[in-house]
């Protein structure tokens, strides 16, 4: 347990640091940092279709207490929320800052000033939440956070839609992934993701993606407290009227090499954005759908984890 107190990042040498700088910053502009690979000349001020630009934008950065109980703790997560996002999805609770890009231009230094203020109040962790268009400032702050004392955990938390080569780049970096698996791998799945997301690739993407950060971070492992210090947590959200939908996610989990991630199965859905006058994407969950969901999953031996009850 001795190795697992202390961050990967704490490893990197200079030589190290240089390389993983470099390495995103190859991918940053023209960005090829997400699935979509739009391409933006983000260095010539012309933003991606997540709305970024050359510096980090941040919309709010505190303590949370609201994540799965070893993110949060007792002290809370330290959570920087990214403004944009690499999806558009109809239902986000947080389009303001995922889709409006609400927030405020931050450079590194700031950034990693925000780091060490959460990590000072107490935070068991940096939770960044859509931080992949941000790739390049954010390694450049975890650097310069790094060798001003910053030495907790940090957690990737997405929406799954990632390229696995942008992934394999943060081993080192990242100690807890936190990606959603939001869509299945059928024609019907297809379309409720560029339905809801705007996308019809997503499977293809989100499930390599996610097997190389198990690779790199395995099952959740605890503290003896039971804080996270390590490990993978796959979050799915059960969409109104797509039951079978999130069937074929947790089969799909089930038959994958990260079977052995943690869960967190979310009842939480409300329709918020454009969902309202959306049928059945207005209304919020009904019970056999939970139920429905719930007992899949205890039948695929899928029992390590969180069902969030309704």
């Amino acid at each position: 347990m001795e190795r697992l107190s202390r961050p990967s990042y704490l490893d990197l040498d200079a030589a190290a640091w240089k390389r993983k700088r470099e390495f995103f910053a190859g991918r940053f502009s023209p960005c090829r940092l997400c699935p979509r690979q739009c391409g933006a000349e983000r260095d010539a001020g012309r933003p991606g279709v997540c709305h970024a630009m050359r510096e980090a934008k941040v919309a709010a950065h505190n303590l949370h207490f609201g994540e799965e109980p070893p993110i949060s703790g007792v002290r809370g997560s330290g959570t920087i929320f990214f403004s944009g996002c690499t999806l558009k999805c109809i239902f986000c609770q947080n389009y303001p800052i995922s889709q409006l890009a609400h927030g405020e231009i931050t450079r590194s230094e700031q950034l990693a000033g925000m780091f060490l203020s959460l990590q000072k109040r107490g935070a068991h962790n940096i939770n960044l939440v859509s931080p992949t268009p941000y790739l390049h400032p954010i390694v450049s702050a975890l650097e310069i956070a790094s060798h001003r004392g910053l030495h907790i955990p940090f957690v990737y938390n997405t929406s799954g839609y990632e390229r696995v080569e942008a992934i394999a780049g943060l081993e080192g970096i990242i100690d807890i992934y936190l990606p959603d698996l939001k869509y299945g791998p059928s024609d019907a799945a297809r379309r409720l993701g560029l339905t809801l997301s705007g996308i019809s690739d997503y499977y293809e993407h989100a499930v390599p993606a996610i097997a190389e950060m198990f690779r790199q971070a395995g099952p959740l492992q605890v503290d003896g407290e039971g804080i996270a210090v390590r490990g993978t947590v796959i979050r799915h959200l059960i969409i109104p009227g797509h039951a079978e939908n999130s069937v074929e996610v947790l089969r799909a989990i089930a038959a994958s090499p990260f079977r052995s991630a943690w869960l967190s199965l979310m009842s939480q859905y409300f329709p918020a954005h454009r969902a309202p006058g959306r049928p059945p994407f207005d209304r919020r969950l009904r019970p056999e759908e939970w139920r429905r969901v719930r007992d899949e999953a205890l039948a695929l031996g899928l029992e390590d984890g969180w069902f969030q009850e309704m």
